[in-house]
């Protein structure tokens, strides 16, 4: 079985207003669309988003990072994940305090006071319960300089987390159907996937993982 994480998380500052991201979760569902093509078993703990899932995929819906943290590693020790695949992005930081119902404007704190919410996909990866782990970086590349940049930062993301690859992406590519990505191996040569929209990306994405579980 694939377990993804996908879509953006919400941080509420109360019941209403919240903290979140553009991420669509377009990229997540292609990669879901495209293993089951492949006859994979998928799950996807999955944030707020306004598309459909794929039909046959199992979604778990979550909102917060806390939330999905605790939902992936539910799926993850009941064993048999092939593949985790981190394709959500996680809000950084959430409210210290969530408000209680909706304040009024003038009740309504100038100054959050914000703490670090988990690294969702460091804290799966190191429980080591899937026979691979894949990541996703979001880098500016509009200059060469930003490029070496980009793949600096995606190499130490990678290693930080323990991961077996991660997918480089355009920062563009979170409100675009088409991004420049790369697929970052931990061992064994960067392969440039070209720029194409989230549906090819996702077909050739799964062609690289299958090729890193036949390698384990």
């Amino acid at each position: 079985m694939w377990l993804l994480t996908s879509g953006p998380t919400r941080e509420h500052l109360d019941s209403v207003r919240f903290l979140t991201n553009a991420s669509s979760g377009r990229m997540g569902f292609a990669i879901a669309e495209a293993a089951l093509a492949r006859d994979h078993e998928v799950t996807i703990v999955q944030g707020p988003v306004a598309l459909s899932p794929p039909p046959r995929a199992h979604v778990l819906p979550v909102v917060s990072a806390i939330e999905m943290l605790e939902s992936a590693a539910l799926v993850l020790e009941r064993g048999d994940v092939e593949a985790l695949i981190g394709v959500a992005a996680v809000c950084d930081f959430r409210p210290a305090r969530k408000l209680a119902g909706k304040p009024a404007k003038s009740a309504v704190p100038r100054q959050l006071d914000l703490v670090l919410n988990p690294d969702v996909l460091a804290e799966l990866t190191a429980r080591r319960l899937a026979r691979v782990h894949i990541g996703f970086a979001l880098q500016s590349m509009r200059t060469p300089e930003e490029e070496r940049v980009a793949f600096s930062a995606a190499r130490s993301k990678l290693a930080r987390k323990g991961l077996d690859a991660i997918v480089l992406n355009g920062a563009a590519a979170m409100e675009s159907d088409a991004s420049h990505a790369y697929w970052i191996p931990a061992r064994g040569e960067d392969v440039d996937l070209g720029v194409a929209d989230k549906t090819v990306h996702a077909r050739r994405l799964v062609a690289c993982i299958e090729e890193l579980l036949v390698r384990r």
